[in-house]
């Protein structure tokens, strides 16, 4: 590194952040014709947004003429060791490991600009343009670019020593850097784990990830009924998935720093009970917000009709009955279809005559066509 990066990256370092590199900006023209099939196919499901002006995300000079570096970070988050408890004994989802505690969208910004100002002091005319998950940036990319790791197979950035369990962000700036000579060498090697222990087959050979069937993608993106063949597979993820990263091997033991918590493995039945308040209250603040309240009861329904414990019934069955949002009951329904029990054809029977809904009332006439009774 020369005097400047050595200085941003000594207060990258004091900020929290775990790895520092830089590259020059230039088209991502190797990704191109990726990332236009990919869009061609449909891949981005939902997420409309990164299908609007496609060429901002491979070349940063559509958004700033004047940028010529950039400044890739990687910021570690706790990676806790699979849970030890039995869900489905005791009912409770999982939610992906980033979504701990407050907003990193809130909490890296004010350290990424912390990093930025110690750019802008030490060259004055610097302009910053700072993104944390945020606007038409292709974060992988760029961290690829400025070496902090390779793509893995499970499309995640994985480095020897910081394993893959970090957020993304960057500052480009209209300095220009050399960047490291050499890539990032591919370590995955004969690997194929994260493959192999996909439950929706979302991953592929030639380190590809088709979104629709992602976990990560049907608990938080995708806003309406999901897929049944996929609702079983999701097991008790409620928010997000860590598989295809728990199963790494570069993301052993030594960077798992803490067992699993409550709010990692929180109660189904605490959060079928939230009304738009308590949602608010306990989530507003987290990264959980995005899915929104519908979402998260969706797919805590599918959890609880996955966990094949028969005092998930009366949670699903008053779910059925006093549910405002459709889309809820409808995922409350398919679950109810899972038990062979009485009290759950009940429910089921009972919201046949009443339920005014659609889309609800197709899913109660296939769980009771399809039920295990």
């Amino acid at each position: 590194m020369n005097r400047l990066e050595q200085r941003v990256a000594n207060a990258a370092f004091g900020a929290g952040f775990a790895l520092v590199g830089f590259a020059p900006v230039h088209p991502l023209t190797i990704r191109q014709g990726f990332f236009h099939n990919w869009l061609e196919e449909g891949r981005a499901g939902e997420m409309d947004w990164l299908a609007r002006q496609p060429e901002r995300r491979l070349d940063p000079n559509c958004l700033d003429q004047g940028l010529r570096g950039v400044v890739s970070l990687a910021y570690p988050y706790p990676a806790p060791r699979p849970p030890m408890l039995d869900w489905r004994t005791e009912l409770r989802g999982r939610i992906a490991a980033y979504a701990l505690g407050p907003d990193y969208h809130d909490v890296l910004l004010k350290k990424v600009r912390l990093v930025a100002d110690t750019l802008a002091a030490e060259v004055p005319e610097a302009i910053t343009r700072v993104y944390v998950d945020t606007g038409p940036v292709l974060e992988r990319e760029w961290a690829v670019e400025a070496r902090l790791g390779w793509f893995g197979r499970n499309t995640n950035i994985i480095n020897k020593y910081q394993g893959s369990y970090f957020f993304l962000a960057e500052i480009f700036t209209n300095i220009e850097f050399d960047g490291a000579a050499e890539p990032y060498r591919d370590h995955c090697g004969t690997c194929r784990q994260c493959l192999e222990r996909c439950p929706t087959t979302a991953l592929a050979d030639g380190y590809k990830l088709e979104p629709r069937l992602c976990i990560s993608y049907l608990t938080i993106e995708h806003r309406g009924a999901i897929p049944g063949p996929l609702r079983a597979r999701i097991g008790n993820w409620i928010f997000g998935c860590d598989i295809c990263q728990e199963v790494c091997p570069w993301n052993g033991d030594a960077t798992r720093t803490t067992q699993i918590n409550s709010d990692l493995a929180p109660l189904l039945s605490e959060l079928m009970e939230l009304d738009d308040e308590r949602f608010r209250r306990r989530f507003g603040k987290t990264a959980i917000r995005r899915t929104k309240r519908r979402g998260l009861l969706r797919n805590a329904a599918i959890a609880l009709g996955n966990s094949g414990n028969p005092a998930a019934v009366p949670i699903l069955g008053h779910t059925l009955e006093n549910e405002a949002e459709a889309l809820v009951r409808a995922h409350a329904a398919w679950a109810l279809g899972r038990f062979d029990d009485p009290g759950a054809r009940r429910a089921l029977d009972a919201a046949r005559i009443r339920e005014p809904d659609p889309l609800v009332r197709v899913e109660i006439h296939d769980a009771l066509s399809g039920g295990c009774w």
